[in-house]
């Protein structure tokens, strides 16, 4: 089965996460943390890091590797870097995404997560509870 490797940014404000709504593809109206393909000699924080320009227009500062989540879809191994993330500069726009809203510990169910970002809420809820 054939391995795609992604970043993911758990965007951390003010005890929130930020999540995203795809507006594309298979997966299109499913809920995820923003992020995408790491490209070829890219490290994963360099990817994280664009990822974040291209499709938010925001600069961040990479606080820490919460996770690796390993994930088999159907078609392909999703291998997911998920960073804590915090905005250094710019302002959130959505250029990939159709919806997007903070999220506190006691929300982050409430909305449809793809299965691989599924896999990340408990490791969220305690570390919002870890960094009260």
């Amino acid at each position: 089965m054939k391995t795609i490797k992604v970043v993911a940014a758990i965007l951390v404000e003010d005890g929130k996460i930020f999540a995203t709504q795809r507006g594309y593809g298979e997966f299109k109206d499913g809920w995820e943390f923003p992020g995408g393909k790491i490209e070829a000699g890219e490290t994963p924080e360099s990817a994280v890091a664009r990822e974040m320009k291209e499709e938010l227009d925001v600069e961040v500062d990479i606080v820490e590797l919460l996770d690796t989540v390993e994930f088999d879809y159907p078609q392909f191994h999703l291998s997911m870097d998920c960073f804590i993330c915090k905005i250094r500069s710019g302002k959130l726009v959505l250029k990939e995404h159709k919806a997007a809203k903070w999220l506190t510990k006691e929300t982050l169910s409430s909305v449809e997560w793809l299965p691989a970002d599924q896999e990340l809420i408990g490791t969220i809820e305690t570390y919002l509870e870890d960094v009260r």
